[in-house]
Protein backbone atom coordinates (compact mmCIF):
# COMPACT_ATOMS: atom_id res chain seq x y z
CA UNK A 1 0.00 0.00 0.00
CA UNK A 2 1.16 3.23 -0.86
CA UNK A 3 2.19 5.98 1.64
CA UNK A 4 0.10 9.16 2.06
CA UNK A 5 3.97 10.63 0.52
CA UNK A 6 2.47 9.38 -2.59
CA UNK A 7 -0.35 11.22 -2.61
CA UNK A 8 2.22 14.98 -1.59
CA UNK A 9 1.37 16.75 -5.17
CA UNK A 10 -2.49 16.60 -4.59
CA UNK A 11 -1.90 19.41 -1.70
CA UNK A 12 0.51 21.50 -3.44
CA UNK A 13 -2.05 23.78 -4.95
CA UNK A 14 -1.67 23.08 -8.83
CA UNK A 15 -3.22 24.87 -11.35
CA UNK A 16 -6.81 24.55 -11.64
CA UNK A 17 -6.19 22.83 -15.24
CA UNK A 18 -3.47 20.70 -14.44
CA UNK A 19 -5.05 19.57 -10.52
CA UNK A 20 -7.74 16.82 -12.28
CA UNK A 21 -5.28 15.40 -14.49
CA UNK A 22 -3.02 14.97 -11.56
CA UNK A 23 -5.67 13.54 -9.23
CA UNK A 24 -6.90 11.04 -11.87
CA UNK A 25 -3.30 9.73 -12.20
CA UNK A 26 -3.20 8.77 -8.70
CA UNK A 27 -6.86 8.19 -8.39
CA UNK A 28 -6.69 4.94 -10.60
CA UNK A 29 -3.90 3.85 -8.00
CA UNK A 30 -6.52 2.97 -5.65
CA UNK A 31 -9.70 3.01 -7.43
CA UNK A 32 -9.79 -0.75 -9.04
CA UNK A 33 -12.09 -2.94 -7.49
CA UNK A 34 -15.44 -2.18 -5.18
CA UNK A 35 -15.98 1.66 -4.99
CA UNK A 36 -15.43 1.10 -1.15
CA UNK A 37 -12.93 2.16 1.70
CA UNK A 38 -10.24 0.48 3.65
CA UNK A 39 -12.59 1.32 6.28
CA UNK A 40 -15.47 -1.04 5.52
CA UNK A 41 -12.72 -3.64 4.73
CA UNK A 42 -11.55 -3.30 8.14
CA UNK A 43 -14.41 -2.43 10.62
CA UNK A 44 -15.94 -6.15 9.78
CA UNK A 45 -12.82 -7.77 10.72
CA UNK A 46 -12.68 -10.02 14.56
CA UNK A 47 -9.12 -8.13 15.36
CA UNK A 48 -11.36 -4.68 14.44
CA UNK A 49 -14.60 -5.87 17.41
CA UNK A 50 -11.28 -7.03 20.07
CA UNK A 51 -10.87 -3.04 19.96
CA UNK A 52 -13.92 -1.13 19.36
CA UNK A 53 -13.12 2.50 17.60
CA UNK A 54 -9.66 1.43 16.39
CA UNK A 55 -8.17 -0.18 13.65
CA UNK A 56 -6.02 -3.17 15.18
CA UNK A 57 -2.23 -2.93 14.75
CA UNK A 58 -2.04 -6.11 13.31
CA UNK A 59 -3.65 -4.69 10.19
CA UNK A 60 -2.36 -1.61 10.16
CA UNK A 61 -0.23 -0.68 7.07
CA UNK A 62 3.13 0.43 7.25
CA UNK A 63 3.36 4.57 6.73
CA UNK A 64 -0.53 4.72 6.90
CA UNK A 65 -1.36 7.41 9.89
CA UNK A 66 -4.78 5.78 11.12
CA UNK A 67 -6.87 8.11 13.37
CA UNK A 68 -9.14 6.67 16.83
CA UNK A 69 -12.37 7.19 16.47
CA UNK A 70 -14.00 9.73 18.65
CA UNK A 71 -16.90 7.59 20.03
CA UNK A 72 -17.11 9.95 23.08
CA UNK A 73 -19.09 12.12 20.51
CA UNK A 74 -21.33 12.15 17.81
CA UNK A 75 -22.12 14.51 14.31
CA UNK A 76 -25.25 15.82 16.53
CA UNK A 77 -22.65 17.49 19.10
CA UNK A 78 -21.36 20.50 16.64
CA UNK A 79 -22.85 23.55 15.37
CA UNK A 80 -21.47 24.91 12.43
CA UNK A 81 -22.07 27.84 9.88
CA UNK A 82 -25.06 27.78 6.79
CA UNK A 83 -23.79 29.34 3.75
CA UNK A 84 -25.62 32.74 4.81
CA UNK A 85 -23.69 32.86 8.14
CA UNK A 86 -26.17 31.39 10.17
CA UNK A 87 -25.10 29.39 13.43
CA UNK A 88 -26.88 25.73 12.62
CA UNK A 89 -26.94 22.68 15.22
CA UNK A 90 -26.48 19.53 13.60
CA UNK A 91 -28.47 17.72 16.50
CA UNK A 92 -31.38 18.76 14.34
CA UNK A 93 -30.64 16.13 11.88
CA UNK A 94 -30.91 13.33 14.95
CA UNK A 95 -32.44 10.72 13.60
CA UNK A 96 -31.08 11.41 9.89
CA UNK A 97 -28.94 9.08 7.60
CA UNK A 98 -26.20 11.95 6.81
CA UNK A 99 -24.25 12.13 4.18
CA UNK A 100 -21.76 14.63 4.24
CA UNK A 101 -19.54 15.71 1.34
CA UNK A 102 -16.88 18.79 0.98
CA UNK A 103 -17.61 20.07 -3.01
CA UNK A 104 -16.01 22.03 -5.04
CA UNK A 105 -17.55 24.19 -8.24
CA UNK A 106 -14.71 23.84 -10.89
CA UNK A 107 -13.34 20.09 -10.37
CA UNK A 108 -13.56 17.75 -12.92
CA UNK A 109 -15.78 15.75 -10.43
CA UNK A 110 -18.10 18.76 -10.04
CA UNK A 111 -20.73 18.08 -12.68
CA UNK A 112 -21.10 14.26 -12.52
CA UNK A 113 -21.27 14.75 -8.08
CA UNK A 114 -23.62 17.48 -8.03
CA UNK A 115 -26.11 15.93 -10.32
CA UNK A 116 -26.12 12.52 -8.73
CA UNK A 117 -25.97 14.02 -5.31
CA UNK A 118 -29.36 16.25 -6.44
CA UNK A 119 -31.37 13.41 -7.50
CA UNK A 120 -30.34 11.06 -4.57
CA UNK A 121 -31.63 13.98 -2.54
CA UNK A 122 -35.10 14.57 -4.28
CA UNK A 123 -35.17 10.87 -3.86
CA UNK A 124 -34.82 10.38 -0.17
CA UNK A 125 -35.06 13.58 1.81
CA UNK A 126 -38.62 12.32 2.43
CA UNK A 127 -37.90 9.02 3.78
CA UNK A 128 -35.05 11.01 7.02
CA UNK A 129 -32.13 11.17 4.25
CA UNK A 130 -30.15 14.93 3.97
CA UNK A 131 -26.76 15.34 2.22
CA UNK A 132 -24.77 18.43 3.90
CA UNK A 133 -22.23 19.92 1.41
CA UNK A 134 -19.02 21.77 2.76
CA UNK A 135 -17.32 23.65 0.23
CA UNK A 136 -13.99 23.68 0.42
CA UNK A 137 -10.80 25.59 -1.46
CA UNK A 138 -7.72 23.53 -0.45
CA UNK A 139 -7.25 21.27 -3.77
CA UNK A 140 -5.96 23.40 -6.46
CA UNK A 141 -7.67 26.35 -5.60
CA UNK A 142 -11.33 25.09 -7.15
CA UNK A 143 -13.88 26.35 -4.96
CA UNK A 144 -11.92 29.90 -4.96
CA UNK A 145 -15.72 31.63 -4.69
CA UNK A 146 -17.69 33.86 -2.03
CA UNK A 147 -20.61 31.68 0.23
CA UNK A 148 -23.10 33.87 -2.36
CA UNK A 149 -21.35 32.70 -5.46
CA UNK A 150 -21.24 29.07 -4.43
CA UNK A 151 -25.12 29.07 -3.42
CA UNK A 152 -25.99 30.65 -6.58
CA UNK A 153 -23.69 28.29 -8.58
CA UNK A 154 -25.28 25.15 -6.61
CA UNK A 155 -28.83 26.06 -6.53
CA UNK A 156 -29.20 28.07 -9.91
CA UNK A 157 -27.01 25.48 -12.26
CA UNK A 158 -27.78 21.98 -10.24
CA UNK A 159 -31.06 23.17 -8.50
CA UNK A 160 -29.57 21.60 -5.03
CA UNK A 161 -31.88 21.80 -2.32
CA UNK A 162 -30.11 20.21 0.09
CA UNK A 163 -28.10 22.11 3.11
CA UNK A 164 -24.86 24.07 1.99
CA UNK A 165 -22.51 24.95 4.73
CA UNK A 166 -19.76 27.90 4.97
CA UNK A 167 -16.46 27.04 3.42
CA UNK A 168 -13.94 25.21 5.60
CA UNK A 169 -10.77 23.36 5.71
CA UNK A 170 -10.36 19.64 5.56
CA UNK A 171 -7.61 19.46 6.31
CA UNK A 172 -4.08 21.52 8.00
CA UNK A 173 -4.24 23.24 11.76
CA UNK A 174 -7.49 25.01 10.52
CA UNK A 175 -8.93 22.04 10.10
CA UNK A 176 -13.41 22.66 10.89
CA UNK A 177 -13.79 20.64 14.07
CA UNK A 178 -16.70 18.64 11.93
CA UNK A 179 -14.37 17.15 10.20
CA UNK A 180 -11.82 16.41 12.90
CA UNK A 181 -14.25 14.55 14.53
CA UNK A 182 -14.83 12.40 10.85
CA UNK A 183 -11.89 11.86 9.69
CA UNK A 184 -10.77 10.53 13.24
CA UNK A 185 -14.13 8.47 13.26
CA UNK A 186 -13.10 6.74 9.80
CA UNK A 187 -9.12 6.57 9.10
CA UNK A 188 -9.99 5.75 5.34
CA UNK A 189 -7.51 4.85 3.08
CA UNK A 190 -4.92 7.71 3.65
CA UNK A 191 -5.49 7.95 7.28
CA UNK A 192 -6.41 11.03 8.45
CA UNK A 193 -5.97 12.65 5.30
CA UNK A 194 -9.28 13.93 3.09
CA UNK A 195 -7.49 13.05 -0.24
CA UNK A 196 -9.83 15.50 -2.95
CA UNK A 197 -13.39 17.31 -3.34
CA UNK A 198 -15.82 15.51 -3.02
CA UNK A 199 -15.01 12.55 -0.29
CA UNK A 200 -18.08 11.47 1.30
CA UNK A 201 -18.97 10.39 4.78
CA UNK A 202 -21.95 8.40 5.57
CA UNK A 203 -23.17 8.77 8.97
CA UNK A 204 -26.44 7.11 10.49
CA UNK A 205 -29.37 8.26 12.66
CA UNK A 206 -27.65 8.38 16.04
CA UNK A 207 -24.88 10.13 14.17
CA UNK A 208 -22.30 7.80 14.19
CA UNK A 209 -19.94 7.70 11.09
CA UNK A 210 -20.47 4.35 9.67
CA UNK A 211 -18.69 4.41 5.94
CA UNK A 212 -15.92 6.78 3.93
CA UNK A 213 -15.76 6.94 0.73
CA UNK A 214 -12.84 8.21 -2.24
CA UNK A 215 -13.57 11.09 -4.13
CA UNK A 216 -14.03 8.80 -7.17
CA UNK A 217 -16.87 6.96 -5.64
CA UNK A 218 -20.14 8.32 -7.12
CA UNK A 219 -22.99 9.24 -5.17
CA UNK A 220 -25.13 6.33 -7.56
CA UNK A 221 -22.92 4.02 -5.96
CA UNK A 222 -23.72 4.75 -2.71
CA UNK A 223 -27.55 3.98 -3.06
CA UNK A 224 -27.70 0.87 -1.42
CA UNK A 225 -26.06 1.88 1.71
CA UNK A 226 -28.36 4.70 2.27
CA UNK A 227 -31.15 2.47 1.63
CA UNK A 228 -29.94 0.17 4.55
CA UNK A 229 -29.49 2.80 6.99
CA UNK A 230 -32.82 4.81 6.35
CA UNK A 231 -34.15 0.81 6.94
CA UNK A 232 -32.38 -0.05 9.91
Amino acid sequence: MASAAFFAPLYANPSPHGASQSFFHRAAYFSFGPPRSAFRALKHSSLLHKEPGLVPKSVRAPGVAYATAATEKSIHDFTVKDIDGKDVSLNKFKGKVLLIVNVASKCGLTTSNYTELSHIYEKYKTQGFEILAFPCNQFGGQEPGSNSDIKQFACTRFKADFPIFDKVDVNGPTTAPVYQFLKSSAGGFLGDLIKWNFEKFLVDKNGKVVERYPPTTSPFQIEKDIQKLLAA
